[in-house]
């Protein structure tokens, strides 16, 4: 899979406070590792939208996270908030999460990130476009 980073990625994760950016790494690996495990994809851009890191692919929805000074407690990944992706996490991965409407799931400071579940999320993201029609996305 070929990676295509926008230099303003780094200054962004650079200027994170360390333990929000170690959180945000994190999530990062997660993304690139889950990416890295679907066949069909050739390409993904890493990139900003909305001053946040987004990562993007042919076929999929636009998966991004941030963390910001107003809920200083709290991360997130967010999702295409038009899409079924986060209302279908809700009903296949229920409690599991703590969501922000249809558009995030977020995370405590202090919380434990489900790292497995959480990839099968991100995978949903990264193939929506040729999931999207199916029941549950596929899941």
């Amino acid at each position: 899979m070929n990676i295509t980073t926008n230099p303003q990625v780094e200054t962004k994760f650079s200027n994170y406070p360390p333990n929000i950016k170690a959180k945000l790494l994190n999530l990062r690996r997660i993304i690139l590792e889950t990416a890295e495990g679907i066949d069909s994809i050739q390409e993904l851009e890493e990139t900003l939208k909305w001053g946040e890191p987004s990562y993007l692919v042919k076929k999929g929805s636009t998966v991004r996270m941030d963390w910001k000074e107003k809920t200083p407690n709290q991360y997130a990944i967010y999702f295409k908030c038009t899409s079924k992706l986060v209302s279908t996490f809700k009903v296949v991965y229920g409690d599991t999460f703590n969501y922000e409407k249809n558009r995030a799931i977020v995370f405590k400071l202090d919380e434990e990130v489900p790292e497995e579940i959480l990839s099968h999320c991100v995978a949903l993201a990264l193939t929506y476009h040729q999931v999207k029609h199916l029941p549950l996305l596929g899941a």
